[in-house]
């Protein structure tokens, strides 16, 4: 559970504490363990508690509740496609690095991706309150500083020049929005065999 004493220095002095992460010896089972699968529970849990009490409200519009068993199962699969989004990104992390002459390491590659990751887990508690555009706007700077913490920690936990950083870390940025716009069309196409929100009346 020690990992999850990074939160704060990530937020706030991402530089040092990336100087600290990077002198540890991370394993892949702590980081899944101690950390990922930990704040993972925190956008599930929160959006299945906000869409089944207080539900979506866009605009004036009146808000709307899911059902609970159709609440659970978005949450189920929101769960896991965060935790199978942190470990493939580590992957990519790791392909990458053979271009630019970085770390190999497969432990600092998932480390480097559940750190950058935490912004994203934080901002799941917002889901509390489901308001559309209160979610987005806070999801945009949470995004914003995944983005940052990217840039900053690839030169870093990857041991390679600022230059080839800003690179690689270019790319992932690339291969992340590819990888969201596939997840969008791969739940668009569940939705069409059935398996979408079920909204009490």
């Amino acid at each position: 559970m020690i990992n999850l004493m990074h939160i704060p220095g990530l937020i706030f002095q991402p530089q040092k504490e990336w100087q600290k992460i990077s002198q540890e010896n991370n394993q892949i089972p702590g980081l899944l363990l101690g950390y990922v699968l930990i704040l993972a529970l925190i956008g599930p849990v929160a959006g299945y508690y906000g869409t089944t009490t207080s539900g979506w409200q866009i605009g004036t519009r009146e808000a709307v509740k899911l059902t609970p068993d159709s609440a659970m199962t978005i949450a189920v699969l929101y769960y896991f496609a965060m935790v199978i989004s942190v470990i493939g990104l580590g992957f990519m992390v790791r392909w990458m690095c053979k271009t630019y002459g970085g770390n190999t390491s497969l432990n600092r590659c998932i480390a480097l991706s559940a750190y950058v990751s935490t912004p994203l887990f934080l901002v799941g508690i917002v889901e509390l309150y489901p308001v559309l555009w209160v979610n987005l706007l806070i999801g945009l700077f949470a995004l914003a500083h995944a983005i940052y913490l990217l840039y900053s920690g690839v030169p870093i936990l990857m041991n390679i020049s600022e230059d080839k950083g800003f690179l690689m870390s270019s790319a992932l940025l690339a291969l992340g929005m590819v990888a969201l716009v596939t997840l969008l069309a791969l739940t668009a196409l569940l939705w069409g065999f059935g398996i979408q929100p079920q909204f009490t009346d």
